[in-house]
């Protein structure tokens, strides 16, 4: 009998591959990147210090930074550094495939786009260029409430997308957005439920970053000193289509970034609850996801109201300071979830982050901040870069690890290091900006 040959036999003694055996097609490129970018950009990594470079320090300390004392935001990253494979060998790994079905549909890889706001300000029709890069990788994107482009327009670029909303105690305005984006096609609604009030990001705030965001002068000054971001995202923005707006928090068309009605907005989610969530999933009729989950005791409460998945996030690090790391907490969550679809998202950076979190129970892996930064560097050809990118990773990571399938990976691939981690390389650390002088 070929010892790698079912994911059924004991694995003390043979190598868990599937007897299914399927290639990994790969999507005909379409979308062209600069050939510097190509040879400079070899990693997510690569697209982060890059970003750091052209966009204003306000814009990029927004994106890469945490909350309070980055915390959560560097115990995230650390959580996934922490474990180490057990490889098997001479197992047929001559053929391998990453295919994931969620929600029945279909991708080619199981990883996806978190849901960012303010993508627009840090990539000329970023919202967009996210969602042409994930529609031709095949992968699903989760377009933003606080997207600056409309909802509409992103699901007419990606037909694989789905949305997340943040929701409020107003029963008639989440009505109205629910009717909106089921009006759009969205088959699946993310309501984010980590976010019952603003965190307190100081970094933010030394940067010269403010929100509502309000022209000052060290930010005049950041964008005389970065003029590719001057002239190729902002004067472009400005220029083709005015002010941005705020477009997907409400049925209507929202605020202006630099609208103080902007922070009115989002400040309206402290008294949502659970009996808000039971009229959420009365009205809405495709698939429901809370993202934000770090509690088993939630995830039964999740299962009891009728949602369909959960993703585990600690929101990248940028809410609650000292959160756990969701990849901690994945395996009880997995457990309590009881036929629950699994994600999670925060601190993934590599194909080898994303099989770890798929060893321990996940059913899809999101990631925000590099796939930011890919179209910050390269637009819409940047993301389908870091997505194929990643895609060979996760191939060859598979291949070494000694399995051909994702349903071959199970928790005995792993194996927590003895060793704690005491020293991120710098490009994994997030920078902490200090105040920026004025001009």
């Amino acid at each position: 009998m070929n010892t790698c040959q079912r994911n059924e036999i004991n694995v003390a003694t043979h190598c868990p591959t599937s007897s299914r055996s399927v290639p990994d097609l790969q999507a005909p490129s379409t979308l062209h990147l600069p050939a510097r970018l190509t040879r400079d950009c070899l990693s997510a990594h690569d697209f982060d210090a890059l970003a750091k470079k052209r966009l204003p320090a306000p814009l990029y300390s927004f994106v890469a930074g945490g909350s309070e004392d980055h915390h959560a935001h560097v115990g995230s990253r650390e959580a996934f550094l922490a474990y180490r494979f057990v490889p098997r060998v001479l197992c047929n790994v001559a053929r391998v495939q990453q295919h994931v079905t969620v929600f029945g549909r279909s991708y080619q890889s199981p990883f996806g786009i978190a849901p960012m706001g303010g993508v627009a300000l840090t990539a000329y029709d970023g919202d967009l260029a996210l969602a042409r890069g994930a529609a031709h990788a095949d992968i699903p994107m989760v377009v933003s409430g606080a997207a600056l482009t409309s909802l509409e327009a992103i699901r007419a670029q990606a037909s694989n997308a789905w949305f997340q909303a943040y929701l409020s105690a107003d029963r008639d305005a989440d009505a109205a957005l629910l009717d909106r984006v089921a009006a759009a096609g969205y088959e699946t609604l993310v309501v984010t439920v980590d976010v019952p009030v603003a965190a307190n990001r100081e970094h933010n705030k030394r940067s010269g970053y403010t929100a509502p965001l309000r022209p000052n002068a060290a930010l005049a000054w950041q964008a005389l000193t970065h003029p590719r971001w001057l002239v190729g995202t902002l004067a472009r923005t400005l220029l083709m289509g005015g002010v941005p707006r705020y477009r997907n928090l409400a049925a209507g068309n929202g605020a202006r970034v630099f609208s103080s009605e902007a922070a009115h907005q989002f400040s309206r989610r402290a008294a949502f609850d659970w009996q808000d969530l039971a009229r959420i999933r009365q009205r809405w009729r495709g698939n429901l996801v809370l993202k934000g989950i770090l509690s088993a005791a939630d995830t039964v409460i999740a299962r009891e109201h009728g949602v369909d998945g959960v993703i585990v996030s600690n929101h990248g690090g940028r809410q609650l300071d000292s959160a756990i790391a969701p990849l901690t907490v994945l395996p009880e969550i997995v457990d309590a979830a009881a036929g629950l679809t699994v994600m999670i998202d925060s601190g993934i950076r590599r194909g080898t982050d994303i099989l770890k979190a798929l060893a321990l129970g996940a059913q899809m892996v999101f990631i925000g901040r590099p796939f930011n930064f890919a179209a910050a560097v390269g637009g819409a050809p940047g993301v389908a870069h870091l997505a194929a990118l990643l895609r060979d990773e996760i191939a060859r990571d598979m291949a070494l690890l000694g399995v051909s399938t994702l349903d071959a990976l199970h928790s005995g691939f792993l194996r927590e290091s003895r060793h704690p981690v005491s020293n991120m390389r710098n490009h994994e650390r997030p920078s902490i900006p200090t105040r920026q002088p004025a001009a």
